[in-house]
């Protein structure tokens, strides 16, 4: 069984409120750790983009950014109406869109970006409601590839960053000795630096790293003399793009995929941030994680609307909570109002912006590789075995292939205006095919559908034998995979009440080497399967009695019990081996 010992790190869990002095300290430290990605990511796109002169709509996409953010940080802490997750989950404009924001920009121009953003944000929206559809697609290993692939993307980009501009007085000196000093200041503080140091690494490394630009005269004093106090902007918004020209369908598949891609991140972050803001470990809530979905999704429904970058999770919140053991939702929305509160400061913001390009470029650099190295760490914890070692490996190359112009340029280019020249859409793309084809084709699934009701047994029973014959199943392991699911449809039963209308019950079966994958996909349930059988052994009363049987029964028969809980539908995954040895309930 796995460990549910009480988390003592945990000073206040979601449902608790804090002191308003450790509310607002927290939210102003979370804030003043991630305004700079927010800030910096529509700089970079605007300026690698449009180019110089266009101040104005910079200034503004930057202001919106701000508002934005905080705006849907305070709907994930609230959690209310499916949307938001109820945690603390920091929202910042997403270094993801940094590639194909650039190619909208510069192909066809502001307006028609805040179109792509409106329609890709509808099509998330979507996502999040029919998430669990698409769990056997969006697999770890799909996942980390992608996530790989952004850094491929990006990169180039950054480097060009890296350079001297031409005509602009700066040298290679004040640009090698600028990066190298964040590069120099954020690694060292990052391996060597112990806790909330760690977390200010790269804050401190893009701070030096100013101060020596300020010596060759890099940085841009003037701009911020000229910002005001308070104020926001007045001009800048660039419209919507309601022409639905040739460029807006050649983009259109780029955008979704980026979408869908920064999803995939909220859902790391929202199962991440559920795990460590208890102090009782629960199971993972996927109703949780398809509000997270949704508030990233009316942010970036709101952020078209307003002409701006996109924005998604970051998980600097999670490291945060972690630290601080505090987790009140409350900090959230100070988080949210704080960023507010300094969008309308258009000096800060000033302040910001004016960073010189080698010193941002810098610090995604350093950014960017972590994110890299995030995307393995999915990939080698899902189990790199043959299948996934393939389809990873494979769709990386091909990745950085297409995004160097290596594979069949010419060829590439025609495709689809040239969306598959971008790396991330062309690896991205064949490792969710190279996906569908080993999930669908090499593992075939049995299915049926039964009234969610006891007398519906017999026939459950009877589809697991004739399952069983063609796998050369023994009768004892057969009996085995009988009574697991039994009692799985016993606990599922238990929980409808007399008066409720029974629904029905999907049963899939699939064989895998030496053990047999039972899917259940019902309504919805009134408790987690994995919270009560990790907590088997606890006090309950005598009514509970035959479900605390069955529970115990169902730990006994299987090697491990997945239940993930959606709006609507709650799907119940058991693993049931032919070695009865090391049985466990992961959670």
């Amino acid at each position: 069984m796995a460990d549910v010992s009480p988390n003592t790190d945990i000073r206040f869990d979601p449902s608790e409120k804090p002191p308003m002095p450790l509310t607002i300290g927290m939210g102003l430290q979370l804030a003043l750790l991630s305004i700079g990605g927010i800030v910096f990511t529509p700089a970079i796109i605007i300026r690698g983009g449009l180019g110089e002169g266009s101040d104005e709509y910079l200034a503004w996409a930057v202001f919106a950014a701000v508002i934005i953010c905080g705006i849907s940080t305070i709907l994930q802490a609230l959690g209310k109406f499916r949307i938001g997750a109820g945690y603390i989950l920091l929202m910042g404009t997403s270094g993801a869109f940094i590639g194909v924001c650039i190619g909208a920009l510069t192909k066809s121009g502001p307006a028609t970006m805040a179109t792509l953003v409106i329609v890709s944000a509808l099509i998330q929206l979507l996502f999040a409601a029919k998430l669990a559809r698409f769990r056997r697609i969006l697999t770890p290993t799909v996942t980390g590839t992608v996530i790989m692939l952004i850094a491929v993307t990006v990169m180039p980009i950054l480097f060009d960053m890296l350079k001297p501009v031409t005509g602009s007085g700066t040298g290679l000196t004040g640009v090698a000795l600028s990066a190298g000093t964040v590069l120099m200041i954020t690694l060292l503080l990052a391996m060597k630096a112990q806790g909330i140091l760690r977390l200010w690494a790269p804050m401190i490394g893009v701070a030096a790293g100013t101060i020596v630009a300020l010596f060759f005269g890099m940085y841009d004093m003037q701009s911020v003399a000229d910002a005001a106090w308070i104020g926001f902007p007045t001009a800048g918004w660039p419209g919507i793009d309601l022409s639905f020209g040739p460029t807006f369908w050649a983009l259109l598949p780029a955008f979704v995929f980026v979408t869908i891609i920064g999803a995939i991140e909220t859902v790391g972050d929202s199962i991440a941030i559920q795990q460590i803001s208890w102090r009782t470990p629960r199971a993972s809530d996927h109703r949780a994680v398809q509000g997270a979905l949704s508030a990233d999704g009316v942010g970036n429904l709101l952020s078209g609307l307003v002409g701006t970058i996109p924005n998604t999770t970051y998980s600097s919140s999670v490291s945060m909570v972690e630290l601080t053991g505090v987790a009140s939702k409350a900090v959230g929305v100070a988080l949210g109002i704080i960023f507010i509160f300094l969008a309308l400061i258009p000096k800060f913001l000033a302040l910001v912006l004016a960073i010189p390009l080698p010193v941002v470029g810098t610090f995604l650099l350093v950014l960017i590789a972590m994110l890299f190295m995030l995307g393995m760490k999915i990939v080698v914890q899902s189990g790199i075995d043959y299948r996934n070692g393939l389809i990873c490996g494979i769709s990386f190359w091909i990745g950085t292939g297409l995004q160097s112009g290596s594979i069949f340029p010419d060829f590439v280019s025609s495709i689809a205006a040239g969306t598959l020249e971008n790396g991330m859409v062309g690896g991205g793309l064949v490792a969710i095919l190279l996906t569908i084809i080993s999930e669908f084709t090499f593992k075939p699934r049995k299915r049926m559908v039964v009234d969610l009701d006891i007398s519906s047994l017999p026939e459950i029973n009877s589809f697991v034998q004739n399952f069983s014959k063609p796998h050369s199943w023994s009768d004892d392991f057969t009996a085995q995979v009988e009574g697991a699911a039994e009692e799985a449809l016993l606990i599922l039963c238990n929980q409808i009440e007399p008066t409720e209308e029974k629904g029905l019950l999907q049963l899939a079966i699939k064989a895998e080497s030496e053990q047999a994958v039972l899917e259940f996909i019902a309504a919805d349930s009134k408790e987690n399967f994995q919270d009560r059988i990790a907590l088997i052994g606890s006090d309950f009363s005598a009514q509970d009695l035959e479900r605390e049987i069955s529970f115990r029964m169902l730990k006994h028969l299987t090697a491990s019990v997945q239940h993930e809980r959606y709006h609507g539908t709650e799907i119940i995954i058991l693993k049931v081996k032919k070695s009865t040895s090391n049985r466990h309930i992961s959670i």
